[in-house]
């Protein structure tokens, strides 16, 4: 079986959650599964470029301008997919795939696999939100099946479409429990002394939010931020100035034993986004036993936690004393995690595809 793989920078370390979904999920199938999987990468974003089993890479050019890259990678990918005449065009999320009636006016199969509502964040002007509602629309209505991540959002998607809908959930990462320290005590941070977060520095991550109420707590731990910045450089500017820098850590993208380690030694993780689809990130966290503070957002309700690991987003006093409360009563924790498991991800996916067949 012969599949395309469109909506993604790439992979392996570029950042964001749908590169890492796309890169546990088809390197898993590339494993365990007899298919020929082709994935459309964006050249300004490729690291490097290693062979996985089944798996061949398409480098095809791209931009970095916010809201223009996806539209012209996404168009370039589907036309070159339509020529290689796959079994299926499997889109990752509503913009890319505003292109699947294109596929399937050459008879290809179209997949989609809907990881959040764009238009919801704010890092989108007025045009571009109205783009992605539509996008939506021609990806609900082109698409042979739709695979969504986040339960509430198939909900509250429009059923005329439902008999093409299904809940496939994100998975957990291979997690690594690392004894060394040599990376954090290069960040000048101490084992369990910090406040881990993960994340892109976009404004949905909510990053403002959970420096302003870091910044009230009277507490000897540090906080870190593991992740990049791309377009949003005012942003990341305006996050330095909430908070005196000797208090916090901005450790950039962070992947491989660098990530592992921080995981393993924090002290707690928060998850203080805006929106969310369903957050890698916060699986990570559970599944290397730490404590979590989250957002009550729909997607933090796809996970089974306490009453009082969430935080209300509209009051900085619930997020300040939430913090205060974990850090007071802090210790490591098991979680139930059985749903999560991406060998079983992976097969529900792939038999999506052979019902396309």
């Amino acid at each position: 079986m012969k599949i395309c793989v469109v909506g993604t920078r790439g992979f392996p370390e570029t950042q964001g959650g749908v590169e890492k979904h796309c890169e546990i999920l088809y390197t898993t199938m590339g494993k365990q599964c007899p298919v020929e999987i082709f994935v459309y990468r964006r050249k300004p974003y490729i690291v490097c470029t290693p062979k996985y089993k089944n798996i061949h890479f398409v480098d095809l050019p791209s931009t970095r301008i916010k809201g223009v890259e996806a539209v012209i990678h996404s168009f370039l990918a589907t036309c070159a997919s339509i020529i290689k005449r796959p079994d299926v065009i499997h889109y990752h999320n509503i913009g890319p795939a505003m292109f699947s009636p294109l596929a399937r006016l050459f008879g290809v199969k179209v997949v989609m696999t809907y990881h959040s509502a764009n238009y919801e964040h704010k890092k989108w002007g007025k045009i571009a939100q109205l783009l992605l509602k539509i996008s939506e629309k021609i990806a609900l209505s082109c698409s042979n099946e739709v695979i969504f991540v986040n339960k509430y959002q198939m909900q509250k998607s429009p059923q005329k479409y439902i008999s093409k809908y299904v809940y496939i959930p994100n998975g957990i990462p291979d997690t690594r429990i690392l004894q060394s320290l040599d990376f954090i005590h290069s960040l000048g941070l101490e084992r369990k002394k910090y406040i881990l977060a993960v994340g892109r520095i976009t404004p949905e991550k909510g990053f403002d939010l959970l420096i302003k109420a870091f910044a009230k707590v009277n507490t000897d731990y540090k906080l870190v931020i593991a992740g990049g910045v791309e377009t949003e450089i005012g942003y990341m500017e305006e996050l330095k100035q909430l908070i005196k820098p000797e208090r916090i850590v901005f450790a950039g993208f962070t992947v491989g034993d660098k990530l592992s380690q921080l995981y393993s030694n924090a002290g707690l993780f928060v998850l203080s986004s805006r929106n969310e689809g369903f957050p890698i990130v916060l699986l990570e966290a559970m599944a290397y036993g730490l404590d979590v503070l989250v957002s009550d957002i729909p997607a933090t309700h796809l996970v089974d936690l306490n009453k009082d690991d969430y935080f209300d987003l509209k009051d900085e006093k619930s997020l300040v004393q939430g913090i205060i409360r974990k850090l007071t009563n802090n210790s490591s924790r098991a979680y139930n995690l059985i749903d999560f498991d991406w060998k079983k991800i992976t097969q529900k996916v792939y038999q999506i595809y052979q019902s396309l067949r």
